[in-house]
């Protein structure tokens, strides 16, 4: 007598949605729909849940992560990105295999995220998980959903090292392509180590998951190169009284600071540093076009008139990037930028590389597997180097031990934005072309570190 086949959807309906251990396996969707191989060409539905925050104040991370990732489908399909950011069901046909997006607002809100892809699960069936902005709610979709269910998940932009680094969250059946902070500090302290005169560092943080790892990595790599750390010090999100922690670090004979913070915090520690009579330079991560505009505005605000050499004198930077449209000159990246450029009218910003590299892998992996059922496509995207990244053929490889993916880092100036990038670049600065590139395995929290707790 035949087996009858019980789907991810019914088994989760029998016994709930939580302490379910025993789905490990069960990562595809139903069989009828699904075609399944060892490679070779493929046919049938991939359905994906879509997990991003397209409302809010911080509405501009959830979108620019979706355009990124229609933008990587349409790279592989040969045809226009889909326009809308907005909730619903989108589908994009790349030779026989038809991509149904479900797209669901995250709100940036933990619970709403964990609900929305326990839904997505339960009810719709999907056959993979994408997304979540925020660390907070990538954490609770992976220890909630993911690893009770065993359903493959490419979590991005959500830049917490923790993520693939933590033996709670970190799953075979989970993935980033999108860079983390730990890239961010890795990349920027190799660059202060190796490539400036610097020889002590303060470092400064927000207090929450992002700041704190961003301040334990770049002390990793400061000390092993032998740069003295004189403090550190974590402040809430929002702190404004900067003058007293800015004098403790110049008191201290600092050369250098760094800035483990996003928009919330940065400028009004741009605006005392600027302020002040400091000694030292800033370093720290280049973030989205909304912080280099609240940054551009601070420089216009306490310099007037912005000019290449003033930026320069302010000793601000240079900065590590994740990705910015004018950080990498291949033909991938080329089209990328137009493609996007033209349909949503701006640049590639700090996201979007990571999320156009998850949609190529799902392809790739698709193609790979001769196969559209989510545990063959989980399965291909372990150890996967993803042939087509903005960064260059090639420039992104899952790592075995953590499914994280490596790709390399640059190194830029802040620049006043200029007349060629005003229309698309909404913010007075922007990152210079590189100052240094610094290489995927230098980037990447190595296997066996005390910081990498995580082996698959």
């Amino acid at each position: 007598m035949a087996r009858k086949h019980i789907s991810r959807r019914q088994a989760l309906r029998l016994l709930g949605t939580t302490g379910i251990t025993g789905l490990a396996g069960c990562t595809g969707g139903d069989s009828e729909r699904a075609d399944s191989g060892s490679g070779g060409s493929s046919s049938g539905t991939v359905s994906i849940g879509v997990l991003q925050p397209i409302s809010g104040d911080l509405k501009y991370y959830g979108e620019q992560a979706l355009w990124g990732f229609y933008s990587g489908l349409a790279y592989k399909g040969e045809t226009d990105p889909i326009e809308k950011a907005s909730t619903g069901t989108r589908s994009v046909t790349i030779g026989d295999t038809t991509y149904e997006l479900h797209v669901r607002d995250t709100q940036f809100d933990t619970d709403t995220a964990q609900t929305l892809a326990t839904n997505l699960v339960q009810n719709e069936d999907v056959d993979l998980l994408f997304g979540c902005a925020s660390s907070g709610a990538a954490t609770r979709v992976i220890k909630t959903v993911s690893k009770q269910t065993g359903i493959p998940t490419l979590i991005g932009p959500a830049a917490s090292a923790s993520i693939t680094a933590d033996s709670e969250t970190c799953a075979a059946n989970v993935f980033r392509a999108s860079e983390n902070t730990a890239m961010d500090a890795r990349s920027g302290g190799t660059y202060v180590a190796q490539q400036t005169d610097v020889d002590s560092v303060y470092l400064f943080g927000a207090d929450y998951s992002f700041g704190k790892a961003v301040v334990n990595n770049y002390r990793a790599v400061l000390e092993a190169e032998g740069i003295e750390i004189l403090g550190e010090k974590f402040v809430p999100q929002g702190y404004s009284e900067w003058e007293g922690l800015l004098k403790n670090a110049e008191d201290a004979g600092a050369a250098g600071i760094v800035g483990g913070f996003t928009v919330s915090t940065l400028p009004q520690l741009f605006t005392a540093f600027l302020n002040g009579d400091y000694s030292y330079r800033v370093f720290g991560g280049f973030a989205t076009r909304i912080t280099n505009a609240a940054m551009g505005q601070t420089l216009q605000k306490e310099l007037g008139s912005l000019t290449k050499n003033a930026v320069k004198k302010t000793k601000l930077g240079p900065f590590t990037t994740r990705y910015h449209w004018n950080q990498y000159d291949n033909e991938i990246n080329n089209e990328f930028v137009n493609m996007y450029t033209k349909t949503y009218g701006v640049v590639p910003d700090l996201f979007t590389a990571g999320t156009f590299t998850a949609a190529s892998a799902i392809v790739q992996a698709v193609e790979e597997a001769g196969s559209t059922d989510g545990s063959d496509i989980g399965a291909a995207l372990g150890g996967m180097t993803v042939v087509d990244t903005p960064k260059g053929p090639d420039g992104y490889t899952f790592q075995g031990y953590n499914n994280q993916a490596r790709s390399e880092m640059t190194v830029a100036a802040p620049v006043p934005t200029g007349d060629a990038w005003t229309d698309s670049w909404d913010a007075p600065v922007r990152p210079s072309d590189p100052v240094a590139r610094i290489d995927a395995d230098t980037v990447t929290i190595p296997k066996g570190a005390d910081s990498m707790a995580c082996t698959l």
